[in-house]
């Protein structure tokens, strides 16, 4: 009982006739490999199927179980009206699921569904499955936002409550590789498309889970990925087990990824404790960003943990070193948790008495008056980590030739509004986006005539 068997399997619409209309053909390998997979699991019998889609219902902070007793789809958007999938839904197992989640404080429950209808991320491992076996209810659950350890603990749940209820249960992550693979297709070629399915190919392949759990933020940005956080739930469901993992196929013909895995549970292992293992390859990180802080960056950390824990502003500390005491420039400090963005804010010019005040009173402000975020709460401190960027004084410039994303940033503006951009950011690689991205924060339009002016920074991290 339990989790008896999970695979990985991707979901374009093509690989449904009515909808590929031949061009299905084209990936007779996927079509090949997907049968395959659900004939195994088909004859396991399962009572229940999970299937994590990244097109249900998606929260930057939580993922999403839907709710209710069960939803149907078609593939309408698709030009395949006619082809329907449905699906009973196993309230029971959602029930426990949500209250074990609720006691393990993971984000995740059927608060905020949206749209009931199937995705065609549900809807076509459904369409393959029920080819071969009809008699099972469904749980349909959404990624998130939050980090890779989220979703891996979520899965240990998915495992925990199958087993405790009984329930005879085969997992599916939905999910496409890159979409970036070919110039020709959709979406475009990245160098990162093919590093990355490379890299899922290996991971998967070989039940590879922390490395899969660890791949770079910066890789699977710029490769288009979909399937990721899915498959992360899925190696959370095989925690502390034996894995035996097998790719059956990898095509990518259309310039989009497509991989099918198989994974068969063994007995217990305690050396793939891998969420563990992932804990504590990040609180190594962690501790080693923090041993590297220079003093700018000691300061703006100071000065907001200080301000958390008391709502006061920090003194300044007495081994400051002297050009903090004594230099005058804007500041801005970018704070990151879990390698996202958890706040910036910075001055342009100088407005304190000196550097030392301008990042003690940005790093508060970055912390807890970014309009984008909450406030920065106590028991977050510890994981967060710091940038402080120093400004020269910004000068004006005749047009966009005279900048460099790498060694420039930007200031636009048009009467009172104005937008900043700090240079070298990661997915920021021509003027032109620099330019886009500092108009749209200063609500600038894009025919508008601007007044230009270029910086540069020293970067503390």
């Amino acid at each position: 009982m339990g989790i008896m068997a999970a695979m990985a399997v991707p979901h374009p619409p093509l690989i449904i006739p009515e909808v590929g209309r031949g061009q299905e053909r084209g990936i007779a390998k996927t079509v090949e490999a997907y049968e395959k997979v659900m004939a195994r699991a088909a004859a396991l019998q399962p009572d229940l199927v999970i299937v994590v889609s990244p097109h249900s219902v998606m929260y930057a902070d939580y993922c999403h179980i839907s709710p209710g007793t069960g939803a149907a789809g078609d593939f309408g958007r698709f030009g395949a009206p006619a082809v329907k999938v449905s699906a009973a839904y196993d309230a029971e197992f959602v029930a426990a699921l949500s209250e074990a989640c609720a006691a393990a404080d993971i984000p995740a429950g059927t608060l905020g569904e949206k749209n009931p209808a199937l995705d065609h991320g549900t809807m076509i491992p459904l369409y393959f499955l029920q080819k071969h076996w009809q008699r099972f209810q469904a749980v349909r659950i959404g990624i998130g936002g939050v980090p890779a350890r989220e979703h891996y603990r979520l899965g240990q749940q998915l495992a925990a409550v199958a087993e405790r209820l009984g329930r005879r249960a085969v997992l599916v992550a939905s999910g496409d590789w890159s979409h970036k693979l070919k110039a020709d297709g959709p979406y475009g070629f990245a160098a990162e498309g093919p590093v990355l399915d490379e890299k899922l190919a290996k991971d998967l392949g070989a039940a590879d889970f922390l490395s899969l759990l660890t791949t770079p933020a910066e890789l699977a940005e710029k490769a288009a990925e979909c399937g990721l956080r899915a498959f992360w739930i899925l190696a959370g469901a095989m925690d502390r087990r034996q894995v035996k993992a097998e790719l059956l196929s990898y095509e990518g013909p259309f310039g989009v990824g497509y991989g099918v895995a198989f994974f068969w549970p063994g007995g217990a292992d305690a050396s793939r404790a891998i969420g563990e293992q992932l804990v504590r390859q990040e609180q190594a990180e962690l501790a080693r960003c923090r041993a590297q802080e220079d003093a700018w960056v000691r300061l703006a950390r100071h000065s907001l943990e200080t301000y958390v824990k008391t709502k006061s502003y920090a003194s300044l500390p007495e081994d400051l070193p002297a050009e903090i005491l004594s230099g005058h420039a804007g500041a801005f400090v970018s704070i990151h948790k879990d390698g996202a963005l958890r706040g910036c804010i910075g001055t342009i010019l100088p407005v304190r008495a000196n550097l030392a005040e301008e990042i003690l009173y940005n790093a508060v402000s970055a912390g807890t008056r970014d309009p984008r975020f909450a406030a920065v709460q106590p028991a977050e401190l510890d994981q967060l980590v710091y940038k402080v960027d120093v400004l020269t004084e910004p000068e004006p410039i005749a047009s966009s030739a005279e900048l460099d994303v790498k060694r420039y940033g930007v200031i636009v503006q048009c009467g009172e509004r104005r937008g900043l951009l700090l240079p070298d950011l990661d997915g920021v690689d021509t003027v032109e986006q620099q330019l886009a991205i500092a108009r749209r924060k200063g609500n600038i339009g894009e025919e508008e005539a601007c007044q230009l002016w270029r910086f540069e920074v020293v970067r503390h991290h």
